[in-house]
């Protein structure tokens, strides 16, 4: 089993000792409400649940949250799963799945929640990677068994369904079985920097990669996205992205906790409920795509149709946003909109009415947190630490003007990819390197803005993906001589994966659908496969015989949307 290690004695000293990191888990968080609010509302499901899942819509309070997370503990205790266990969960954003964050804490497991659109490849291979002891999934989703897979690619583990094999929502617990997992509890050590989650990212280089971080690392990351949304106690949150990343569960889950807020659960995302649960929920504070937002300001009177009285801002982010779209909500709306830059590995910007004002600025410049001699306002700033470095020679760049990789360090960053060479991923002094390159620009020097990417990772609606893995996966098809993706610019999800092929019979080139079947049958999660087809004599290689991909995408964009045969 792959080791997982915390962090090194000394970070955490160090980090203890400026008051960043404490002895804050998730479920003392928990256990914090339930003191101070017992009956107030913590987590609830979306209201279509039951089309999705068949199971009906719940709502929990702290106190019932408290009761089923116990629940769960202890039957995964049954099961054999205790401290160190590695619980690996593909369920939707339903109620469960916050119950398991919280179970996990309890027992000191860590969690690894994987999106629903992962298939048999990426399961199996992130299993193996992860060490995974239990699968956690669900019987229905959309018409689609989430655990079917998981039994055909993971038959050395126990694979568990949730609604049959577990309760996730049973909410009593004998005083016997309360005192058992309090005594297991209490025998953690350490457990603020215990490991809790390992999420997944594709980083900067290869095919995902496990994120371990502990409750001390999403706690200065819910503090950070706290600050830039204003975040109140008591408020209440529509959560519409995925609890398997930093926007859902640094920005809401953690945040939540904390601050005793109820989380209100959405995704995917259907434009028309959302809205109406902002309104019917009487939403505060929620995270929307950009092209959301955008659809929004050009239609006054869409916004007119609903009661958005309650809201006090909206955060965005994955893209540049529209100057015009955040006048729209700022001046005709009165509503503020908050910029948000961050990853699972811990990077964590944001620009704020109170940081880029001018919404030209706020569009697509973060401040530069973290850099000697510049003060914002908030706490975030002194959490964290930001500089900008020679893609090449890794000297430091702050000059205004000046294009460099974008490293990140301090209390909001992990320590590392999980059973993984990292020497090139952080430098020399502790900074991770993001892979995404940036100008120091603004009217003054003061911000960043992202220029591009030092590698070749595919943004699809902020879901990361690997060329190189499809590249691999593609070139097996027995009618293709060699093949590369790349990316091409599309307005809604900011990038789509084109296929860029050499047949081995340029007579009977190979049809998209087939590509897309003959990766579907391996087992290729449907969103990453390719939505466009560029045929070519050969690829584009440097001297080195690598890919030129940048070449690709240039070939690409200059091409008809359908695959056409190019020489």
């Amino acid at each position: 089993m792959p080791t997982i290690n915390t962090s090194a004695p000394e970070r955490i000293h160090k980090l203890t000792e400026a008051g960043f990191w404490g002895r804050d888990t998730l479920h003392g968080l928990l256990a914090r409400q339930v003191t101070q609010q017992p009956q107030a509302l913590a987590v609830a499901d979306q209201p279509e649940k039951e089309q999705l899942t068949g199971a009906p819509s719940v709502r929990l309070t702290f106190d019932q949250l408290d009761a089923a997370s116990s629940a769960l503990a202890i039957q995964l205790l049954d099961r054999g799963v205790a401290a160190d266990g590695r619980i690996m969960v593909q369920l939707p954003n339903i109620v469960e799945l916050v119950v398991c964050f919280f179970a996990a804490s309890k027992l000191g497991a860590i969690i690894s929640p994987l999106p629903v659109q992962y298939g048999a490849h990426e399961i199996k291979h992130l299993s193996a990677t992860l060490g995974a002891t239990v699968f956690i999934g669900c019987p229905c989703f959309k018409g689609e068994d989430l655990t079917a897979t998981a039994r055909e690619v993971l038959p050395h583990i126990p694979v568990l369904v949730m609604g049959e094999d577990l309760n996730g929502l049973e909410t009593r617990i004998t005083e016997e079985q309360g005192r058992r997992l309090a005594g297991h509890t209490e025998t953690l050590t350490d457990p603020a920097n215990r490991v809790l989650t390992v999420c997944w990212t594709s980083g900067t280089t290869g095919t995902p990669k496990g994120v371990p971080r502990s409750a001390n690392m999403w706690l200065a990351t819910a503090r950070a996205t706290a600050e830039a949304g204003g975040y109140l106690p008591g408020e209440r949150f529509l959560n519409p992205f995925p609890l398997v990343n930093m926007a859902a569960i640094g920005g809401f889950l953690f945040a939540a906790a904390e601050l005793g807020c109820a989380l209100v659960l959405h995704h995917p995302l259907d434009p028309a409920l959302y809205l109406r649960q902002l309104q019917d929920e009487k939403i505060h504070f929620t995270i929307a795509p950009p092209a959301l937002l955008n659809q929004l300001a050009a239609k006054p009177e869409f916004w007119g149709a609903f009661d958005f009285s309650a809201l006090r801002a909206v955060g965005s982010g994955s893209a540049p946003l529209s100057p015009d779209m955040i006048a729209t909500f700022e001046g005709d709306y009165g509503k503020p909109v908050i910029n948000f830059y961050g990853s699972n590995e811990g990077l964590a910007l944001f620009a704020t009415p109170d940081t880029a004002p001018s919404a030209g600025l706020r569009a697509s410049h973060f401040p530069r947190f973290g850099v000697d001699g510049l003060a914002w306002p908030g706490n975030t700033h002194r959490a964290v630490h930001s500089k900008v470095i020679d893609v090449d020679t890794g000297a430091d760049i702050d000059t205004a003007g000046g294009v460099g990789e974008l490293c990140f360090a301090g209390a909001t960053v992990f320590d590392g990819y999980l059973g993984t060479d990292n020497s090139e991923v952080f430098t020399a002094d502790g900074f991770f390197r993001s892979g995404d390159l940036v100008e120091i620009s603004g009217e003054s020097p003061h911000y960043y803005r992202i220029v591009g990417r030092c590698k070749d990772i595919i943004n699809r609606g902020g879901m990361k993906i690997s060329p190189a893995e499809l590249d691999t996966l593609i070139e097996a098809h027995p009618d293709i001589a060699e093949a590369a993706v790349c990316a091409y610019a599309d307005e809604r999800l900011g990038e789509r994966v084109c296929a860029c092929v050499v047949a081995a019979d340029p007579q009977r080139p190979p049809s998209l659908d087939a590509i897309c079947a003959f990766l579907s049958d391996r087992g290729l999660a449907t969103f990453k496969q390719p939505e466009r087809v560029h045929y070519l004599a050969a690829l584009p290689r440097n001297p080195m015989g690598k890919v030129v991909r940048a070449e690709l995408q240039r070939v690409v964009q200059g091409a008809p949307a359908a695959g056409t045969a190019s020489t």
